[in-house]
């Protein structure tokens, strides 16, 4: 049962590896570079340290999936996260 357990685990792994491959790149480029390539965010906030935090939100499978990028004042994409993206 275990091995079940470690193969998700490993795949769930790789996906969050590709995700962060794939959108981490546009840690230290421009918001309008980002907003370029993957478009209007779902929906943009401000955080505590004064940030703007750019949300995308996309489903696959039914499951909900959060893109978040952290804009610095510069205009500049200084962190990535994601949730629920397979």
């Amino acid at each position: 049962m275990a091995t079940g357990c470690q193969t998700i685990k490993k795949k769930s792994d790789e996906v969050a590896e590709k995700e962060n491959e794939t959108f981490g790149m546009f840690v230290g480029k421009s918001v309008s570079e980002l907003r370029m390539e993957i478009g209007a965010p779902t929906s943009d906030y401000i955080s505590e340290n004064g940030n703007e935090i750019l949300v995308y939100k996309t489903k696959k499978y039914g499951i909900p999936c959060d893109r978040k990028f952290e804009v610095n004042s510069n205009g500049t994409v200084v962190k990535f996260s994601s949730s629920g993206c397979i």
